[in-house]
């Protein structure tokens, strides 16, 4: 049987036809894989193409409509993926939601955003979505990646949907065509996906993105990326993310081998599995992958210890003289060429030994961190963006990033700094609102620029720097962002707490400081038979550690594991609007805090 033939399509102007062009221009024999059990499994681009187009015909035939929101809970996988573009092709609204979400947060995402349909990826997401399925009327179809047995009627496997749109194909001549008939009509003006992120008030905001924003974003990103014909991309961020779904578009669109990892845990033996030539993380990853390394060399026998150390002086050196745009002494140069064969080369094998490119984004990257890698020759891009603004606005461009900064404004995209220091942006990638929120929408797009709630500064030359964070959101190490507020209001309800503040912003995670209400305190001990004491001896006692501690667990066991709190300090005394710590208003001032109590918020992240 001969199918109607596949057209390419010349200029990419909505999502829907990513996959198309795709097809047409990048037929390999591995396009999109997974790591199973240490090995490489995955479809080659026509396979891939197949199999997503089937996916599309499938769920028209289960009644979903152009224009209709889907969500997608699941962690990062080809399905993932597969699921995401089958829907755009025809013009359904895909909507991420991460699988560490809790089920009230997802109940509130799905039944915001209206979903008829979900995919969701095993057992474990499925049971946390039917048990709030009561609160969901306008979910109709729940679609499981994972073969398990249906818990009711209107749970459907992946496999049954692909089948069923198979045999839609088979069935008509004029399938194939229509589909991408289907593709055609998406228009850029049409939307494609509705991402919720984190509001300073605790509820979700589900930024609107058009064809039009995700298409333009994927042109422009690419020019800061230097991308062979033989690229190998390791993938193990989540897709539920703007950052790691725009760059998995833009490998896709370059015809990039994209492989995932099997799970976060098996990332290191995943890595001399694929051994890619670009990877994407967050700061975090990278600064565990340094440590790692660190911690290798410091296990080394003597002398390759010695070695090992002199060879991270020498790198250091040489990305402080080359990041802020010095030469490099003859004698600096003699010893990055020995340091390079004896010690940066075996680091770089311990990575695959192919990698080239290493991006990050969703948080700021650590100076030190950027130095290490680009002393050894593994230079991390950086740039930055917002989920509002699909994602990216600049970034670093290759063999010419600027320490301290995150680059220049991508092609199309303009920046200023308004006169309070907040940065601004416009251009085609700027979302088309907060779904149901218009007063949200309003306080962000102005004049047509978007707020995005940071301060920073451009030089001359337009890099762009971030100095501090209008928004109150708070973002650890990792890229998670954390509304602190709601948290805090929840301690706060314990008659034992009078004052908490979260930490944990560029952090590795949540941690708290915690004022007691000294006299329920009090009370609470003599109560339990113990010893009263001054302020200040209380606070560091064991015992009454643990009753707050108490508290806070009860508390973690309702929140998603990265906005648990790990570690908690107590303070001797409330805040005060003559120590700068309130306002008048008596709204705590978080940087006035986190000065007067540094010693003890370094204690929090110091101890091992």
């Amino acid at each position: 049987m001969t199918l109607p033939a596949v057209e390419t399509a010349a200029d990419l102007n909505t999502i829907a036809d990513l996959p198309f062009h795709v097809l047409g221009r990048h037929p390999k024999p591995l396009l999109v894989g997974w790591v199973r059990g240490g090995t490489i499994v995955g479809e080659s681009t026509r396979d891939w193409f197949d199999r997503l187009r089937d996916l599309s015909l499938g769920l028209r035939a289960v009644g979903v409509q152009p224009g209709d929101r889907v969500a997608i809970m699941s962690e990062s996988r080809p399905e993932w993926l597969l699921a995401d573009l089958a829907l755009l092709a025809f013009g359904a609204v895909s909507v991420p939601v991460y699988p560490t979400l809790m089920p009230p947060q997802v109940r509130y995402i799905v039944a915001d955003a209206g979903a008829r349909v979900a995919f969701v990826s095993s057992a474990e997401q499925l049971e946390k979505i039917q048990r709030v399925r009561h609160e969901l009327p306008a979910l109709e179809a729940v679609i499981v990646f994972d073969d398990v047995s249906a818990a009711s009627p209107s749970v459907l496997s992946l496999a049954s949907v692909l089948e069923r749109g198979h045999r839609q194909l088979l069935g008509s001549w004029g399938t194939g065509r229509s589909f991408r008939d289907d593709a055609r009509r998406v228009a850029p003006h049409d939307l494609a996906a509705i991402i919720y992120t984190s509001g300073t008030t605790g509820e979700p905001k589900g930024a609107m993105l058009t064809h039009g924003n995700l298409a333009s974003n994927l042109l422009a990103a690419q020019t800061i990326l230097r991308l062979g014909d033989d690229e190998i991309a390791l993938s193990f961020l989540p897709l539920s993310h703007a950052f790691e779904r725009m760059l998995a578009y833009v490998g896709l669109f370059n015809g990039v081998t994209i492989v995932f990892a099997e799970s976060l845990e098996t990332v290191a033996r995943d890595i001399l599995v694929v051994r890619p030539t670009l990877m994407t993380g967050v700061p975090r990853v990278y600064e565990k992958f340094e440590a790692r390394i660190m911690q290798r060399g410091h296990d080394l026998p003597q002398p390759r210890r010695t070695l090992f150390h002199w060879g991270v002086n020498v790198a250091k050196a040489r990305a402080r003289a080359e990041m802020t745009g010095r030469r490099m002494s003859g004698i600096l140069r003699l010893e990055a060429a020995l340091a390079e064969r004896l010690v940066w080369s075996k680091i770089r094998e311990h990575v695959g030994g192919r990698l080239h490119t290493m991006i990050s984004g969703s948080a700021p990257l650590p100076l030190a961190v950027a130095e290490f890698f680009h002393g050894i020759g593994l230079p991390i891009t950086e740039g930055y963006g917002l989920t509002e603004t699909a994602p990216v606005l600049t970034g670093n461009p290759p063999g010419a990033a600027r320490a301290g900064s995150v680059g220049r404004a991508i092609p199309g995209v303009e920046i200023t700094i308004a006169e309070d220091g907040e940065i601004l942006a416009r251009g085609p990638n700027i979302m088309a609102g907060y779904y149901n929120k218009p007063a949200e929408t309003a306080a962000v797009l102005r004049d047509g620029w978007f707020h995005t709630g940071d301060i920073g500064a451009l030089d001359a030359a337009g890099f762009l720097t971030i100095t501090d964070r209008k928004k109150d959101l708070l973002v650890t190490s990792g890229g998670k962002k954390i509304a602190p507020q709601p948290i805090e209001a929840t301690l706060k309800r314990s008659p034992l707490i009078a004052e908490a503040m979260l930490l944990g912003d560029r952090r590795k995670f949540a941690a708290a400081l915690i004022v007691p209400e000294f006299s329920a305190l009090e009370r609470r001990l003599r109560d339990l038979g113990r010893p009263l004491g001054p302020r200040d001896e209380l606070v560091a006692r064991a015992d009454v550690m643990a009753l707050y501690e108490e508290i806070v667990e009860a508390l973690n066991q309702e929140l998603p594991s990265f906005e648990r709190i790990k570690k908690i300090r107590l303070l001797p005394r409330e805040f005060s609007i003559e120590s700068g710590e309130l306002t008048p208003t008596l709204k705590i001032r978080r940087k006035a805090i986190e000065l007067n109590w540094r010693d003890a918020i370094e204690a929090i992240y110091g101890a091992p």
